[in-house]
């Protein structure tokens, strides 16, 4: 079967020196198990989608910037009847972070969210009130590798409110509380391949800053899955993403208990080098949704 793995023009933005690319090396990987696979970039107008049995999602990583032009690139997709692994009606529903709330609403505890809705004017002390926490993170509804986050005190909040009220006149923004766990314990990211767990990563921020990305110094550990935390991922692979070639689950742990930060099923790193069975898993997980 020909296979595209979709990614964007430059990850330059995402690389670290001491992270190997990921990209380059599951095509290399795949390509000694005899697939035929060749990278796309998904906003590139010459590739003819139709002309592949599957599209692999692997790492658009400028979506976010321009996402009315990657809804008309999946509506082209589905027009067409390319078949994308995800699947497309998975990827638009996980491209804006309200689906949060569709997965609050059927269980799922996640991260205390307020949604800020574009044009509406930022309030952080009723925010503050209402989430009750002393710290702020603010980010917005379609987003990724930590643009435009904020993580604000009270005094940081009422500074940075005509640059957020600014932001939210462009687009839907989002408001959690600070969690400490992120600095003290770190944010688990459990990996699943073709529907079934694979690996699991715990990842810590550089000293003084609370964002986990490997590119922005955050730390990559690879660790065993702790069964009270698997079990909740497990649950929500198999009820949001159980028809997905892979699945990001993120999260921390808060008196024992796991809140879902994100499920990643578009773009997300899955830390492919961590572990030495999980390109065999990959490629498992791949042949078993081709048949």
């Amino acid at each position: 079967m020909k296979l595209a793995l979709v990614t964007c023009e430059s990850l330059a933005q995402y690389a670290a020196a001491d992270v190997e690319d990921e990209d380059a090396l599951l095509t290399r990987f795949l390509r000694s198990r005899g697939h035929d696979i060749t990278p796309e970039v998904w906003t590139n107008p010459a590739v003819n989608w139709a002309g592949y049995d599957a599209l692999l999602l692997k790492s658009p990583w400028d979506y976010f910037d321009r996402v009315q032009e990657f809804y008309a690139w999946l509506d082209q997709l589905d027009q067409a009847g390319v078949r994308m692994l995800n699947p497309v009606p998975t990827v638009r529903w996980n491209a804006d972070k309200k689906y949060l709330a569709e997965m609050e609403q059927a269980g799922v505890r996640i991260v205390p969210t307020r949604w800020l809705l574009r044009g509406a004017r930022f309030e952080p002390e009723q925010l503050f009130e209402t989430l009750g926490t002393e710290k702020l993170i603010v980010k917005p509804a379609v987003s990724g590798g930590a643009k435009n986050t904020f993580a604000l005190t009270r005094a940081e909040a009422q500074a940075a409110i005509d640059r957020l009220d600014s932001l939210l006149y462009e687009e839907d923004f989002l408001a959690q509380p600070f969690l400490p766990q992120i600095q003290t314990q770190g944010e688990w990211s459990f990996i699943y391949l073709g529907g079934q767990f694979s690996h699991c990563v715990l990842k810590t921020p550089k000293s003084g800053d609370f964002r986990v990305q490997h590119y922005l110094g955050g730390g990559i550990e690879p660790h065993p899955a702790p069964p009270h935390l698997l079990a909740v991922a497990d649950g929500i692979v198999q009820k949001f993403a159980a028809d997905c070639l892979y699945a990001r689950v993120d999260g921390v742990e808060a008196g024992s208990e796991f809140l879902l930060m994100e499920l990643e099923l578009i773009e997300p790193f899955l830390y492919l080098a961590s572990d030495p069975g999980a390109l065999d898993r990959y490629e498992a997980g791949l042949r078993r949704m081709l048949g």
